[in-house]
């Protein structure tokens, strides 16, 4: 269908709403309309309808919406499980985990329930994403990687998946006096070097072996920081932060909203965002602050084998991983030009291929295809 002639309805979490995804598709949102007519709304007339999925329950009516009305499907996180996990009843995960991987799983299902309460640190959960409802029914699904394209073909085989890359948009621009300011007000000096992890936090960040590496670190070059932004999910991840003792090197804050998040992360020298075990997503995290410049510390894996060697720092998932990223660090602080010689060429490369108005015209490329 020509790109002029359709109606896209698109559901998705919005700001207000603290969530990743809701900040990525209000940016989204502007960019589609710049290429045509997109409607919000549950019960929105539309010719072709764009459902955002993530494993936040914010998603549940939109996930109904997507199976009951099929259209294009944007998967955040590749991984369903936790998800489900969330939104369903005892029986009702059991069936939509044997609809997923045969009647056979039955008792494995139930098995999962009964342990739920470690799904966010165990890795069994992660290899199970359950998929294949909404990878059969869409007209198309749209992953950000390689590793959630797998995920969604081990599932649904014949589902139509295309990949657009995690969009980015360059924020309002900071004043480098109002991030001196902001450093004086955290304590820092103007050589202070502060690393940072952003965004809602969960197991799979890490943030025991992250705070372990930093001890060490900060021992060995005690002018420097780490910055933990974000709120916590888990009760244990809460309890982990508060018992940080005071004089640590740690600096904490809480949600942060839109501004005040671009003004920390202009303060930053380096950002450390692990995942592991990893759902398939690409974090959005990942894309604003290479976008900005920074040197961003990541788990290699397929989910972000795109990004360019020389643009981030890879750090191994596993027994190595406390040691390589402790070296990396330890590297950053004694080595601040070459780190952000390292986040000039993140931020070409991602200014080049994540930009907003490409990934948007992606979107609206296969929205128009799979039309009615």
């Amino acid at each position: 269908m020509s790109a002029g002639s359709i109606r896209a309805g698109f559901h998705s979490p919005l700001p207000p709403s603290h969530s990743g995804v809701a900040d990525y598709s209000a940016t989204l949102l502007d960019a589609l309309r710049q290429f045509g007519d997109v409607v919000t709304g549950a019960h929105s007339a539309a010719g072709v309808h764009l459902y955002h999925l993530g494993n936040n329950p914010l998603h549940l009516d939109i996930y109904r919406r997507a199976i009951r009305t099929p259209g294009v499907v944007v998967l955040h996180d590749a991984v369903l499980h936790h998800f489900f996990l969330g939104t369903l009843r005892e029986q009702e995960y059991i069936e939509e985990f044997v609809y997923n991987y045969g009647e056979w799983s039955r008792g494995l299902a139930a098995q999962y329930w009964k342990g739920r309460a470690r799904s966010g640190a165990s890795r069994s959960y992660f290899e199970r994403p359950m998929l294949r409802r909404v990878g059969e029914s869409a007209r198309a699904v749209i992953v950000h990687n390689a590793a959630a394209a797998e995920m969604v073909r081990a599932h649904a085989p014949r589902a139509r998946i295309i990949e657009i890359p995690h969009l980015f948009a360059p924020p309002p621009p900071i004043d480098a006096v109002e991030v001196l300011r902001l450093r004086a007000s955290l304590g820092l000096s103007p050589r202070t070097f502060l690393f940072g992890v952003f965004g809602f936090l969960r197991e799979p960040k890490r943030m025991a072996a992250v705070l372990r590496v930093f001890a060490k670190v900060h021992s060995q070059m005690p002018d420097t920081r780490l910055l933990i932004e974000g709120e916590c999910v888990s009760a244990s991840l809460a309890r982990l932060l508060d018992s940080i003792p005071h004089g640590s090197g740690v600096i904490r804050v809480g949600y942060s909203p839109e501004r005040q998040f671009w003004q920390l992360a202009s303060a930053t020298g380096a950002c450390i965002n692990l995942r592991y075990p990893a759902a398939g997503e690409t974090s959005g995290i990942a894309i604003r602050m290479m976008g900005i410049g920074k040197l961003v510390l990541l788990h290699e894996g397929k989910e972000t084998e795109s990004f360019p060697e020389t643009a981030c720092l890879r750090i191994a998932p596993g027994l190595a991983e406390e040691t390589m990223l402790a070296e990396s660090m330890l590297w950053v602080t004694a080595s601040p030009r070459l780190a952000d010689e390292i986040g000039e060429r993140a931020k070409a490369h991602i200014r080049a291929e994540h930009a907003v108005e490409r990934a948007a015209g992606m979107y609206w490329k296969v929205l128009c295809d799979c039309a009615d």
